[in-house]
């Protein structure tokens, strides 16, 4: 069987290749580039291939590779687009790998294309006869963005796995769990007119006041109502992001906008949510005589809890010797997890790192993390 390039040279192969995914199209790439190099990779180790189209105006792909055959099995999963970046303010060129004070510099060396070298490495110890259950390697299209790659997972016919393990960087530690989120737009419709007789319209701003005096009415409901201790902020929170409205001072505020964000914890529906939130708009406006439109500015993601006394999560706490732990960050691990597929969240390098100039993986997590997923594979595909 032919051989794999290096981690080192797969990941300068793979952070060569550009895959920013942002809602700002003049920032915005395709993954197709990833997806076909990581393919070739796989097709190379003896994996079966299928490639996904997510959104063919887009250019997103996902690709589902599949070493061996039968039940269960281990999905080895990531997403290969990054955020943007700002080449003035890294030290090197972020399109280009640079080794040095034993650190791997480069856009997506920890989050997350840093994570397909270390899969494969350990992949690469093990043949196909040899495997009892599948490998998988599951490789996602824009989960920095609209998570419409993993959204778009059931389509792919995603396998009936026993386990997953989302590469995320973690630090080599085991999470088992993290918030959700929602980002949410409210529009309010007044009436403009002169702002020397409010009777001459209907000022939008005002409405608005009201609106997020109930907001911040419920989000201290919210925090009654729901409580984690294994978060370090233990219950959702409702942050007011940004609010637009008015032209002038001396006109009647006739629009304004307002986003927010919501982050759940295990257990809230975010549906429910938002049926509360429509609720209590409904009822503002027929009180202030306003039109007010409530919707989505992206989907979402679900809170994600490890099923309950997971082998998965009992496992990686074995190997890595630390404690499964939360964190406020989300991930694709819910579209796993409600397809009943035992999931961890756990890889090499540190979220610290990531989305910002000079983003690295530390040399002394890659052995670690390649070992670790050799002993994942053993456990659940021999």
């Amino acid at each position: 069987m032919a051989k794999l390039p290096s981690i080192m040279q797969q990941l300068a192969s793979l952070v060569a290749l550009p895959s920013v995914s942002s809602a700002l199209p003049d920032y915005d790439h395709s993954n197709l580039d990833v997806i076909n190099q990581l393919a070739q990779w796989c097709e190379t180790l003896g994996f079966q291939v299928h490639i996904q189209c997510v959104d063919e105006a887009r250019k997103k792909y996902n690709m589902l590779a599949t070493l061996g055959r039968g039940p269960g099995g281990l999905v080895l999963a990531g997403h290969t687009d990054t955020v943007p970046c700002n080449p003035e303010r890294w030290s090197s060129d972020p399109f280009k790998l640079t080794e040095k004070n034993k650190r791997l510099y480069g856009l997506g060396t920890c989050d997350m294309k840093g994570f397909f070298p270390l899969a494969l490495a350990a992949a690469e110890k093990f043949k196909a006869q040899d495997l009892k259950a599948p490998l998988f390697i599951l490789a996602t299209a824009d989960e920095e963005t609209s998570m419409s790659g993993a959204r778009a997972l059931a389509t792919l016919g995603l396998p009936k796995a026993r386990a997953a393990i989302i590469g995320e960087p973690t630090g080599l530690k085991p999470i088992n769990m993290h918030k959700g989120i929602l980002m949410e737009g409210i529009k309010i419709t007044g009436q403009a007119g002169h702002s020397s007789d409010p009777s001459l319209g209907n000022n939008a701003m005002d409405a608005m006041h009201t609106v997020i005096g109930d907001l911040m009415s419920f989000r201290e409901e919210l925090k009654q109502q729901h409580h984690h201790t294994g978060f370090s902020v233990p219950t959702p929170t409702l942050n007011l992001g940004c609010i637009h409205g008015g032209d002038n001072p001396n006109r009647i505020c006739g629009h304004c906008e307002l986003h927010f964000d919501l982050r759940t914890i295990p257990g809230m529906s975010s549906q429910h949510l938002r049926n509360q939130i429509r609720h209590r708009l409904d009822a503002i406006a027929k009180q202030t005589h306003t039109q007010i439109e409530f919707y989505r500015l992206f989907d979402g993601v679900e809170a994600f809890a490890s099923q309950e006394n997971s082998e998965l999560v009992s496992l990686a706490e074995k190997l890595s010797g630390y404690g499964a732990e939360a964190v406020a960050f989300a991930t694709e691990a819910p579209f796993l997890a409600q397809a009943n597929i035992d999931t961890v969240v756990m890889g090499a390098g540190s979220i610290d790192q990531a989305h910002q100039p000079d983003e690295f993986m530390a040399h002394d997590q890659i052995n670690p993390m390649v070992s670790y997923i050799e002993q994942f594979i053993k456990h659940y595909c021999l």
